[in-house]
């Protein structure tokens, strides 16, 4: 019998425990909840406007319109930009970057 007396002390115990380790990781996950509430903002916005191309579309049309010097130059650094990050990525600068900053 001492022996069952035992198994449940210890389990009263493992419970105690395991309840004590719970509060504490809801404790520190706290500190994580408005970053995580604003990157859940972000994602739902990002969603949001590929499904609604328009309202990425629209303010960009009507900027070309008003300032078309300025956007032809905006567009021209576009391009360079552009094709200075596909020539990166090609040429395997992230991984090695990457594999620095893991090291």
């Amino acid at each position: 019998m001492s022996r069952l007396l035992e198994i449940r002390t210890r389990r009263a115990h493992l419970m105690a425990s395991a309840a004590v380790e719970r509060e504490r990781i809801r404790a520190q996950l706290r500190a994580w909840e408005a970053p995580f509430a604003l990157a859940d903002t972000g994602i739902c916005a990002a969603r949001y406007l590929r499904r609604h191309p328009q309202w990425i579309i629209g303010p960009i049309v009507l900027f070309a319109v008003l300032r078309p010097r300025r956007a032809l130059s905006w567009a021209r650094n576009g391009v360079i930009a552009w094709r200075a990050w596909r020539w990166v990525v090609r040429s395997g600068y992230l991984r090695v970057f990457a594999m620095r900053l893991t090291a």
